[in-house]
């Protein structure tokens, strides 16, 4: 399995318009952040997340197709990249299924109302629904839902064997944080160093990598407070901030 980190920005990314601050103007590409996602590809690619970046990531990876895509949650930045799903079914001439809490597809539903008219037309994703109650497979993949807090909106975080994706958390709950156990790769939400209601700030972050004892965490959804190298260098060595293109190869 491997896991491409598509965008590891806040829903502004980095650099922000209009900003003129060092690390929006930095020479690190390093600095340089599109909105959070990832690719898992295996047997399958299989997306979380499509970003407002999805068509942008795509064509910087090559992307050929996709299997499925899961979400998250209905933030503007972890969906508004789903209409450029559309060139994956005229290729393929397969339909995409997308797979997320039943709030979450609820609220698809209503942001992206063209899609579900019931008639043919021509120019749009063909997509399908599918309701997350549980463990579920995707090809040679079991992905285990993890519940947990963006402020006080729950969130879908997501396991795989011994790797597991969390972005957008304030906080998470017990039942979920014994989900978490045992992982050797840790994907988690780090905003900025100083507190925020919905995000972990880096410290929380740290915390709460060490708390689950997880073997290399990886940070995301940065803004434009945390340099990429000050930020490692402020962090124990067990937790660093991913970045853009960055590729885990997992057993």
């Amino acid at each position: 399995m491997r896991v491409i980190f598509l965008g590891t920005g806040t829903s502004r990314g980095i650099p922000t318009v209009g900003c003129d601050c060092r690390v929006c103007t930095s020479s690190n590409p390093k600095n340089k952040r599109l909105r959070s996602s990832i690719l898992i590809e295996s047997e399958v690619n299989v997306v979380i997340d499509t970003s407002v970046d999805f068509r942008a990531q795509m064509l910087r990876h090559n992307v050929k197709h996709v299997d499925a895509v899961l979400y998250t949650h209905s933030h503007a930045d972890h969906i508004l990249g789903l209409d450029d799903v559309y060139p994956f079914n005229l290729w393929s001439n397969t339909t995409t299924r997308l797979y997320a809490s039943s709030a979450t597809l609820k609220e698809l539903k209503i942001t992206f109302r063209h899609l579900f008219k019931g008639e043919f037309r021509s120019g749009v994703p063909c997509v399908e629904l599918t309701p997350i109650e549980g463990h579920f497979r995707i090809g040679d993949l079991e992905f285990e839902p993890v519940e947990v807090l963006h402020g006080d909106l729950p969130v879908l975080g997501f396991r795989v064997g011994t790797f597991a994706y969390v972005t957008d958390v304030s906080s998470i709950p017990e039942k979920s944080l014994e989900q978490l156990k045992g992982l050797k790769y840790l994907v988690l939400d780090g905003l900025r160093y100083d507190s925020h209601p919905k995000h972990f700030s880096l410290s929380q972050a740290a915390e709460m990598a060490q708390r689950l004892g997880a073997g290399q965490t990886y940070l995301v959804h940065m803004n434009h407070d945390v340099d990429h190298d000050e930020g490692n260098a402020f962090l124990p060595p067990s937790v660093r901030l991913a970045y853009d293109g960055q590729i885990l190869e997992i057993a």
